[in-house]
């Protein structure tokens, strides 16, 4: 029980390290919940950051996914915390595997430069690496109602993943990465040049808010269902979806520098959001 309650303490480091909006939203859950929360984001950290940061990310990541076949075969890889607290998840709740391997191969998309042709591939894209973020979560955040919510699971992380593009667009030109699709671009009359030198015109402006109207149009589709989830979870859910969110007003706010600064939303932000919301009728 000590090694089981040593290695939650270390996933918890580590969302609320990377992941402040998730820890405050998700910190409302009960004790059980939280902590696969907890677990389920650092293997999807862990993840995220062999492909940002491995010196050798192919390798490392064939190796990760090495490690996860094993671990589904009851064999956990070393002594790694991370491993350990999500063998207790899987054994407390009824994980689905699946939806780990598709954020493994969307996540292998990101090791070379990548560039986004189409909206549809775009949408492909947040799915593999945010949707199934929420699919993993289902069975934790609302058992026995994985299919009714699906659907609300899938297009949250959609809205999610759209708004971290939208955010980080000059982080990812640095990595080389353009997700804005080129189809949009052409729409627009903006180009990959005009782009990579932060061009912050009337018509990229034009195609921020056409990708941030539809990110809204997801978070707006994934709440309609959240009287589906148990009471423990509304607000919860809720949260996550209003702070992520809240991140486009703040970006339209600094008047679209999206470029050189990290657009964030305070801590007393989100402190209101979430008490707005505990005052709602979930």
């Amino acid at each position: 029980m000590r090694q089981i309650n040593e290695a939650y303490s270390y996933c918890k480091k580590i969302i609320e390290t990377h992941s402040k909006t998730f820890s405050k939203a998700f910190s409302l859950l009960p004790k059980k919940q939280k902590r696969a929360v907890w677990a389920i984001y650092a293997f999807c950290r862990k993840v995220d950051d062999i492909v940002d940061e491995g010196s050798a990310p192919k390798s490392e990541l064939d190796e990760f996914e090495r490690n996860f076949h094993n671990f589904l075969e009851g064999k956990i890889p070393g002594n790694d915390p991370m491993w350990i607290a999500l063998e207790d998840v899987f054994s407390s709740f009824s994980m689905d595997s699946v939806y780990f391997q598709e954020m493994i191969d969307g996540q292998r998309k990101d090791i070379d430069s990548h560039v986004v042709e189409t909206e549809e591939e775009l949408l492909l894209y947040c799915y593999q690496v945010a949707s199934t973020v929420g699919l993993m979560l289902l069975p934790v955040l609302a058992p026995g109602k994985e299919a009714e919510l699906r659907q609300s699971a899938i297009d949250l992380g959609k809205g999610m993943q759209l708004t971290n593009i939208l955010r980080d667009v000059g982080e990812d030109i640095e990595r080389e990465r353009i997700y804005i699709p080129k189809t949009l671009l052409d729409t627009y009359g903006y180009s990959y040049e005009q782009l990579r030198n932060h061009e912050r015109n009337e018509a990229f402006i034009q195609l921020w808010e056409d990708l941030a109207v539809k990110a809204e149009k997801y978070y707006e589709s994934s709440l309609m269902s959240i009287h589906e989830y148990p009471l423990y979870s509304r607000t919860p859910v809720k949260g996550a979806a209003y702070l992520y969110r809240a991140i486009l007003p703040s970006i339209r706010d600094n008047q679209y520098q999206v470029f050189n600064e990290r657009n964030f939303v305070s801590d007393q932000v989100k402190k209101n959001i979430l008490s707005d919301i505990q005052l709602m009728k979930a």
